[in-house]
């Protein structure tokens, strides 16, 4: 059978790991593919030293790779937004399918380009997307096909993972933490979109998708980082029995889907409470299947290169499939996709730890315990520490409440001339089965 011909755009990390995956294991490949596949030709600004392109049409120009009416494939790993999407959607024009690694490029330009996709009878595949080597879009638009997702969560960022790990492994500060993330490669030099959680909610926009059949809604996602979390929450948190992630969730109820990237407790016992350094795990629950959990290497060369070459391999068995007989990009076909709304942050229920520092006399307790049973917030767990200084710190675990209540029994707490500051909040899951 005739090989099956691939640009790869991009030789950076993830751009080599696939280069040579696809040249080291290309026997194991044919043979589950049905056909061999061929690297082309490789557009990159600079060669890669881990790479050994001899023998392998190199150009400077990604979009005459774009444009190459040998290649079948085009493999975009050049990330960022503009340029991706404009060699996206070059490469569909001319007909070529397209498997990219680039989680942002399809949570804000995923709508555009999959409907150019479907207009050109070609696939664009995304799992590296999400997760790195973790195959979690596969499961969730194939493996769990037959389930009504109720709702999941997941560490997808490592980044965030590590340094919370540090943190609570090591009473180490945030900021400490960050500075060997960036030394050790874990994070840029700009570290934003992992902290603040903005690459989160990318992956977080894509997986949401999938599971419930809506449109990719990234600008109406929530998003909060793990900068303002202390060393000092991290030890109250392991005193009261529960760990401190950077979460990505997404539950559907009937007012509509939440989507939101955010810290927060969970039980120390909880299976993702002990997904430590920089590794990945998403949970899925269904109605069927019941809690489900997809762990490993959420970044890297080769791990994500395994999801890249994969997705290549799917492309491949299925390119005499006519659009109507493939996995549909979403998980559900492009006419079902639902008008179901994206919840604000407000609408959100959840229960709360919240810590202040209250000037130490007596009835300062009571008037906070007053606030919180006036605005209709029930309280779970009380720590108030013995301290030295004029200043004491009082810890809080609430039961559940809507975000807009808690926002104004919060609002009040800090009128009061007795709390110095803000009050600090993590929200609480529990993922109970």
């Amino acid at each position: 059978m005739k090989p099956v011909k691939v640009g790869i755009c991009g030789l950076g990390t993830v751009g080599g790991g696939t280069y040579n995956v696809l040249k080291r294991n290309a026997e194991e490949i044919a043979r589950r593919a049905g056909r061999k596949i061929i690297i082309e030709e490789v557009g990159a600004r600079r060669p890669n030293p881990d790479c050994d392109t001899k023998g392998t049409q190199i150009t400077a120009d990604i979009f005459a790779v774009a444009r190459n009416p040998e290649i079948d494939i085009v493999i975009e790993l050049i990330g960022g937004y503009d340029t991706a999407r404009e060699l996206v959607m070059t490469a569909i024009e001319h007909g070529k399918h397209v498997v990219t690694a680039n989680k942002a490029l399809i949570a804000e330009h995923g709508n555009e380009i999959f409907e150019a996709a479907q207009q050109k009878n070609v696939m664009v595949a995304f799992e590296a997307g999400v997760a790195g080597g973790i195959p979690v879009i596969k499961a969730i638009r194939e493996g769990l096909s037959a389930n009504r997702i109720n709702w999941l969560a997941g560490i997808i960022n490592g980044t965030g993972n590590f340094i919370l790990t540090e943190m609570r492994d090591k009473g180490r500060d945030f900021a400490d933490v960050l500075a060997e993330a960036q030394a050790l490669g874990y994070a840029e030099a700009d570290p934003t979109f992992d902290v603040e959680g903005i690459d989160a909610a990318h992956k977080l926009t894509i997986l949401a998708s999938l599971s419930f059949g809506i449109p990719l809604q990234f600008s109406k996602a929530y998003t909060e980082g793990i900068s303002k979390i202390t060393a000092e929450d991290v030890q109250y948190a392991e005193e009261l029995g529960y760990r401190i992630k950077h979460l990505g969730i997404s539950r559907r109820n009937e007012a509509g889907v939440e989507l939101r990237v955010h810290p927060t407790m969970i039980p120390e016992k909880a299976l993702i409470a002990n997904v430590h350094g920089v590794m990945n795990a998403v949970l899925v629950d269904g109605d069927a299947v019941g809690q489900t959990m997809y762990y490993g290497a959420g970044a890297g060369a080769e791990p994500t290169a395994s999801a890249v070459v994969a997705d290549v391999i799917d492309v491949v068995r299925t390119l005499t499939a006519d659009r109507d007989n493939r996995v549909p990009h979403l998980a559900f076909q492009p006419g079902e996709l639902s008008d179901e709304p994206i919840l604000p942050i407000e609408e959100v229920v959840s229960a709360y730890y919240l810590r202040l520092h209250a000037v130490e006399k007596p009835g300062v307790l009571a008037m906070v315990t007053g606030i919180l049973s006036e605005s209709g917030i029930s309280i779970d767990a009380i720590l108030q520490k013995e301290t030295h200084e004029q200043l004491v710190p009082i810890i809080i675990l609430t039961q559940e409440v809507k975000e807009q209540q808690m926002n104004e029994a919060i609002a009040k707490i800090e009128a009061s001339a007795d709390i110095d500051g803000t009050v600090t909040r993590i929200r609480v899951e529990h993922f109970e089965a």
